[in-house]
Formats: structure tokens, sequence, C-alpha cells
């Protein structure tokens, strides 16, 4: 017997309120302790790249450099710097699951803005043909990560602030950025001509795999996250997948560096050293 739906394990139980008995610091300083790394902070601004076209183009190019002092014990942090800004990249966090468990990570050593930047398939036509960019505003929550974070809702948003700051300030770039909502699934291998339709009728511009366990996540934490799709394929017709110059990447990185200009407001220094974390 299947019981009531509303008893599902991702819905019932939940106390949101509630501190986490394991924290990412507490994972992070046992990381370091077995790998003998020091206590440094990461980068303020920080990119998850899941695809990880970005950070195969920078190593390609001799940009990146590995950061040893990273702990993760599931992914490897990249530095590399562009227009006078530092940025710590991470490739192929696919999924909400796993681009928050290294988003709590990232928070906990020093990241103070976590730009994504995802791959998408098409759903409502916005009037320009593939590949271009949707700045996520809202993600219709069909996944699991947010349920985890933030009472049962239809939509993780992005914060109101972060979207004006960002408002009019790619229309120089040249691959479009539209901004709009987007279906977050779990199971890209699971959508049905049905759904796929329901999500057009709905409006939204993309389906991806990321963007509403992390606006969750960040909602719950008061964390600075700004969500990108590059919208690059139709769900596998013909053709599809062609992201640009470099596999998207070149086009990606504007977007990506021009959004942290746009947020990153502080007079201080960007490019540096690792700054010491404060003890716990």
């Amino acid at each position: 017997m299947i019981g009531d739906p509303l008893n599902a394990p991702i819905l019932a139980g939940k106390r949101h309120a509630e501190a986490s008995a394991f924290r990412p610091e507490n994972l992070l300083r046992e990381a370091r302790r077995q790998k003998g790394l020091p206590d440094l902070q990461t980068t303020r601004v920080c990119i998850l790249d899941p695809d990880g076209d970005l950070v195969r183009a920078l190593k390609a190019s001799g940009r990146a450099r590995r950061d040893p002092a990273w702990a993760c014990y599931h992914t490897e942090l990249y530095r590399f710097e562009e227009g006078g800004c530092e940025y710590g990249v991470i490739g192929c966090a696919v999924g909400a699951a796993f681009a928050v468990l290294v988003a709590e990570q990232l928070f906990a050593s020093g990241c103070e803005l976590l730009l994504s930047m995802t791959s998408a398939g098409r759903l409502a036509p916005v009037g320009v043909a593939p590949p271009y960019f949707v700045l996520i505003d809202r993600a219709l929550r069909d996944e699991g990560v947010s349920y985890h974070y933030l009472a049962p809702g239809e939509f993780s948003a992005a914060a109101g602030d972060l979207l004006e700051a960002v408002d009019g300030a790619f229309v120089n770039l040249r691959t479009p950025v539209i901004r709009g909502g987007t279906w977050t699934t779990d199971a890209p291998f699971r959508e049905t001509e049905t759904e796929i339709a329901a999500m057009r009728e709905r409006g939204l511009l993309a389906v991806e795999m990321e963007a509403a366990g992390l606006y969750a996540f960040a909602a719950a934490r008061s964390r600075q996250v700004l969500c990108f799709a590059h919208v690059t394929n139709q769900m596998g017709q013909a053709g599809d997948f062609e992201k640009g110059e470099a596999d998207g990447a070149v086009d990606a990185l504007a977007v990506l560096t021009t959004a942290a200009r746009a947020l990153l407001v502080e007079d201080a220094p960007l490019v540096g050293p690792g700054r010491v974390l404060p003890q716990a």
C-alpha cells in the first residue's frame, strides 16, 4: 500500500529551523587534519561548472591552477584571474544534491558569492535559437534537496537584490541573456512529452538540474547565489548540444564575470594570497 503522499519521506518530519548536527565546517576541519592542509580561505567569488567546460578550457589555456588548500573530499577547485578578480571554479558537480554539498563547503571556506552555469534544454521559445543564456529568477522544485532547506512549495527564487544588481548588465554581450524561470529535475531521462508540454505551458524557459536546490540553500542560509542556464539543446534533437566557441566556455565566462563585476561593490582587493580562516 502506497499510503498518504504527504507522509513521503521527502516531505515528512522536516525541522527546517533546527540546526544540522553535521556541519560543513566540521567535515572540512577533519579533511584538513587528515590531509595536512592549511586553514586558508578560498576566493571570494566561486563558480560551479556542472559540465566542466570552463575548467577544461581554462586548464587547456594554462590559466587555471589547482588550489592545493581546497579540502573537499569529492572535488578539485581551480583558481584563475579575469579582469582583476580571482575566481575559484569547480567542475562536474552535477545535480542539485551535489551542487549544494559543494556550495555548503565553499561558503564555509570563505566564498562570498557563488555563481552557477549549467547547460540546459529549451522549453518555452524566446525568439532566438540556442545557444543562449537564461538568468534564472525562479526554479521549479522538481528535485529533492530543496525540501531539506525550505518548506514545500512550487519554486525556489533568486534574491531580488541580486537580480536588481545585474539588471541591464549583459546587454553588450554577444550571446543573449534572458531572464526567466526554469524546471529543476533530478531525472533528465524521465522528462516525458507530457511533462515537457506542461512546463512550456507554464512559461518556463529551460530544464536543468541544480538551480532549485541552490536557491533553497541560499534562502535558508542567507547566502549570495545566482544561477544561469546555458540553453544548448532541444531535448536531444538532431544537431543539438552545440555550445559555441570552446564548448561555450568563452561566452559563459563573459556572462559570469559580467555578473560578478555587477555584484561586487566592495573596495576590498579581489586578488591575493589565501586568507586565514577564523577558528571555529
